[in-house]
């Protein structure tokens, strides 16, 4: 180089200026080359460069990228790829103080030794290196630059408690990925960005970051180099690393250059500890903070004139020493290393027999070990690589396209994606190489291409695992405590400034249940923060709504809709319910008022439709003494009573107060006193939850299936349910009332003295089979004794099929199981049989000609005699003081009564006559319930 050029040393700490100052520089010129530590730098200030000039002046040129327009005038680079002998006008190196480095040093220290510019000549660096500078660059000025922002040190904090704009620097994979995992489940979400990553995946990380998707980011040592950053706050979660050989602690000046990552411009910054890193010495902590530091001595050194001779000479050169007591052997390094194992290969030696074969040797051996597996299988692919290059001149095509395909998947986690992209350039980096290919564009473009497509994909992988987009965006807007906008679907799903958060229903939030810990806290603020204007909305809307959108649970729920809106609570009186409604706090007091008195609304005027009969037999002024108490017993059962609880309240009506309780609806029955409207469906449902709600019972029966006449006993239902369900229990089953007053009218006519048997009729109103009838009438009081006897058949007789008699205008639709199993009804030509007579196919039978009964054995038949007997015990004590609910039929118990089937068939008892001097019996009164009272009591009068 010539003697005039112009060389600087500008030194200072980081957020100085440096690279800024050099690029302006560099641009002031018309050619330059700045060489920088990280690939990531280079395409960093390659978009700088490229916006001030464009990009057909400025090429990129890493190991594994190469961007070289034509018409080149500015070269970025990282330093192990600057280009020798282009004679440009400037030249810089930045991050100078890497000489010392152990592993890169030596490469740094050539650059200060022999790269120049024809004009002017910057090293950019730390202070650290006045002294080296000094000794090995006599000729060389210093400017001294200070810091633009003041660094501070804060001491420890917890990640939970990191404010945002923090950088929080770990020094391997796992430690990153834990931490960033952390934050995402407390913050939302971090950046990652590490030195292993693609410059694709790196950049979309940061931009992440940098556009304020997420608040913090985690990051190896890698952001020490350069990387401008709007980074408030950094801390150390580590104070030591693995170098390559053995872990070791970080120096205060390897600190000083990651904290001051901190403070950007004239912004402020702060650095610290966390996680399990202890807290800094006084001492480093002020070093860092004055940046004052040890200065370097000693520089990292290897031989630049190398010999190619032999692999044995080419070895020699590179593990000379060096003459000047400032520099020092640089230790082994891995292309050195890969050296002397391959050159103990019987083959590459044989192949490397001249100058160009060796140097072709050495060119292979420098690509870097990316996939970092093992040295073994390392050297083996470069083996490989040189016996294809020096026995072809090129890499075979195919040879080359299946390693490529082989790693051209982006399936997988973030591990395997990493290893994929660790791969991939190690093919970048020898497609790059000028010459090893047939077709270096198609192979440069291929593996390019594979690059970014596995770098969208990592990026993607480490967005889905370390980001949660929802909770970074909530936490932020709630930080700016500005209003956020939500948005209600038709569905209830709630959206916070367009982030899905959880349902609206009803009135209450319910938030999404894959949130957890200090996130669901987040989302819970940020939704009922942003809900307060919907509920005023939806309260509106539902003060508005018909009826009909409004319903009541058989567990006294309310609902609107689909949604729960409020439960029914017991009131004074159990025709007037109160309402307990389920609002939100946040939605305000206003809000929950008016949903209360629609809600009220809606329960008084549903009873007042159902329960009509009832309110006006309350509110009628006519009805004095015992009718009106009568009456108002009737309102608070609900219009259900049973008969034995008020025997003695009903024999004390007179007619005329029957009469008017009838004009209400009231039935005066034999088993209960009822009003039959309200044994409809949607009264009974009603009436279970409002005598639930006075009962306070916990679980409310349920109302019964609609058109059943018996259902199954429940056995741990409340007692009084099966009234309130309009059901009497009478065994295993439970009869409807209105159906077992019909039956009873049917078992008056009954001698229940002497005995008798159960008719077609009274099956079949009640839907049930024989057996499942004597269960029921054992229920109701009555014994029953079970026989079995011959079974009558016609015999000798044709017998014509006819259509079935028509079902009586009044009997009930059964269950169609019930019904397949209960008795066939007697037709007119079978009067007296229980069952239909089976029709004789001819050619089984003959005409004329009866089965033989004697070979057969006579068919039996089982049958049940019914009598009355005492009251069961479920009946309840009530029953049996007032003599049970027992029919007043013919038989009346009395001996010799008559009765139409007084037992068993064929058996007609008539009883002994008996003859006393006894004063005649009085004379029975009418019963007023009787429908033919008024005309028994006109033809009384005419006797």
């Amino acid at each position: 180089m010539t003697g005039d050029t112009r060389v600087v040393a500008v030194l200072g700490p980081t957020n100085t200026g440096k690279t800024t100052y050099a690029i302006e520089r560099m641009l002031g010129h018309r050619t330059g080359v700045i060489g920088l530590p990280l690939r990531l730098l280079a395409r960093e200030v390659y978009d700088r460069v490229v916006a001030a000039r464009g990009p057909s002046v400025v090429a990129l040129v890493t190991g594994e990228e190469r961007i070289v327009p034509p018409r080149t005038q500015y070269w970025i680079c990282t330093v192990e790829a600057m280009p020798d002998g282009i004679g440009c006008d400037f030249l810089a190196v930045d991050e100078i103080q890497l000489c010392a480095d152990p592993e890169r040093g030596h490469v740094f220290t050539d650059r200060l030794l022999r790269a120049r510019g024809l004009h002017e000549t910057l090293f950019l660096g730390a202070d650290t290196m006045r002294g080296p500078i000094r000794a090995l660059v006599p000729q060389a000025q210093f400017v001294q630059r200070e810091r633009m922002s003041e660094l501070t040190y804060v001491g420890p904090k917890k990640i939970s408690r990191m404010k945002p704009r923090s950088a929080i620097v770990g020094f391997s994979v796992e430690n990153v990925y834990a931490i960033a995992e952390l934050i995402r489940r407390q913050k939302g979400g971090a950046a990652v960005v590490m030195g292993a990553l693609s410059p694709r995946t790196r950049n979309a990380q940061v931009d992440m970051y940098q556009n304020g998707e997420v608040d913090y980011l985690v990051a190896t040592d890698a952001i020490g180099m350069g990387l401008n950053l709007d980074v408030d706050h950094v801390a150390f979660s580590a104070l030591s690393k693995f170098d390559g050989r053995r872990m070791r602690p970080l120096a205060p000046n390897e600190l000083a250059q990651i904290a001051g990552r901190a403070g950007r411009g004239m912004k402020n910054g702060t650095f610290g500890v966390t996680g399990d890193a202890s807290p800094l010495d006084e001492g480093v902590a002020e070093a860092i903070t004055s940046h004052r530091f040890t200065p370097l001595k000693k520089l990292n050194w290897r031989n630049h004139a190398l010999r190619f001779g032999s692999i044995d000479g080419l070895i020699a050169s590179l593990e000379a020493a060096p003459d000047d007591e400032v520099l020092v052997k640089a230790r082994e390094a891995d292309d050195l290393g890969a050296l002397k194992v391959l050159a103990q290969d019987a083959e590459v030696a044989a192949r490397c027999t001249d100058g160009p074969s060796v140097r072709l040797l050495w060119d292979v051996c420098r690509i870097p070990d990316f996939r970092g597996i093992s040295h073994a299988e390392h050297t083996g692919l470069l083996e490989a690589i040189f016996n294809h290059l020096h026995e072809r001149g090129t890499l075979p095509d195919d040879w080359l396209a299946q390693r490529i395909n082989r790693i051209d998947r982006t399936d997988g986690d973030i591990d395997a994606l990493s290893k994929r992209l660790a791969f991939i350039r190690t093919w970048t980096y020898v497609a790059q190489r000028k010459g090893w290919t047939i077709d270096e564009s198609h192979w440069r473009e291929q593996t390019r291409s594979v690059e970014d497509r596995l770098s969208d994909a990592l990026h993607e992988r480490l967005t889905q695992r370390f980001v949660d987009r929802r909770t970074s965006v909530l936490l932020r807007r709630l930080g700016q405590k500005e209003a956020m906008v939500a948005e209600v679907s038709n569905t209830g799903e709630v959206t916070v400034e367009g982030e899905f958060v959880g349902r609206l229903e009803g009135f209450r939030f319910s938030q999404d249940k894959g949130a957890g810990g200090a996130e669901a806290k987040t989302i819970k603020s940020a939704a009922l923060q942003a809900l307060g204007p919907q509920f005023h909305l939806r309260a509106d809307r539902f003060y508005n709504a018909p009826d009909t959108e409004i319903d009541f649970t058989e567990q006294g729920g309310l609902v609107w809709g689909k949604d729960a809106v409020g439960k029914l609570v017991a009131g004074a009186d159990a025709l007037k319910p109160q309402v307990e409604v389920f609002v939100d706090d946040v939605a305000g007091p206003e809000v929950a008022q008016k949903v209360q008195r629609r809600l009220q609304h809606f329960i008084d005027r549903k009873i007042a439709a159902l329960f009509e009969p009832l309110l006006n037999l309350s509110r009628d002024e006519e009805l004095t003494g015992l009718a009106r108490g009568f009456a108002f017993q009737m309102v608070e059962a609900l219009g259900v009573l049973p008969r034995a609880a008020v025997a003695d309240d009903v024999k004390a009506l007179d007619q005329d107060a029957r009469g008017a309780l009838r004009k209400h609806g009231i039935r005066f029955g034999q088993f209960t006193i009822f009003m039959p409207l309200l044994l409809k469906p949607a009264p009974t449902r009603l009436r279970l939850v409002l005598w639930s709600l006075m009962q306070g019972v916990q679980d409310f029966p349920e109302a019964p299936p609609p058109g059943l006449v018996t259902i199954p006993a429940d056995k741990t239902a409340p007692a009084g349910a099966d009234t309130m369900s309009g059901y009497r229990i009478a065994g295993e089953r439970a009869i409807r009332i209105d159906m077992l007053e019909r039956l009873a009218d049917m078992l008056r006519g009954e001698n229940s003295r002497a005995g008798f048997e159960a008719n077609a009729d009274m099956l079949s109103i009640t839907g049930m089979t024989l057996e499942q009838f004597a269960d029921l009438m054992q229920g109701l009081g009555y014994k029953a004794d079970k026989g079995e006897r011959t079974k009558v058949k016609p015999v000798d007789a044709v017998v014509t099929p006819s259509e079935p008699a028509p079902a009586k205008g009044d009997t009930p639709v059964m269950d169609q199981a019930e019904a397949a199993e209960a008795p066939a009804v007697p037709t007119p030509e079978t009067p007296d049989s229980e069952t239909p007579v089976p029709v004789t196919p001819a050619e089984e039978t003959p005409l004329g000609e009866a089965p033989d009964a004697e070979e057969a054995g006579p068919e039996l038949e089982t049958f049940y005699t019914f009598t009355w007997g005492r009251p069961p015990r479920s009946a309840g004590a009530s029953n049996r003081r007032q003599g049970g609910d027992r029919p007043q039929g013919k038989g009346k118990g009395k001996p010799g009564g008559k009765g139409k089937r007084g037992g068993p068939r064929g058996d007609k008892d008539k009883g002994a006559q008996k003859f006393s001097a006894r004063p005649p019996k009085p004379e029975k009164k009418i019963d007023p319930d009787n429908p033919f009272a008024a005309a028994l009591m006109g033809l009384k009068d005419t006797k």
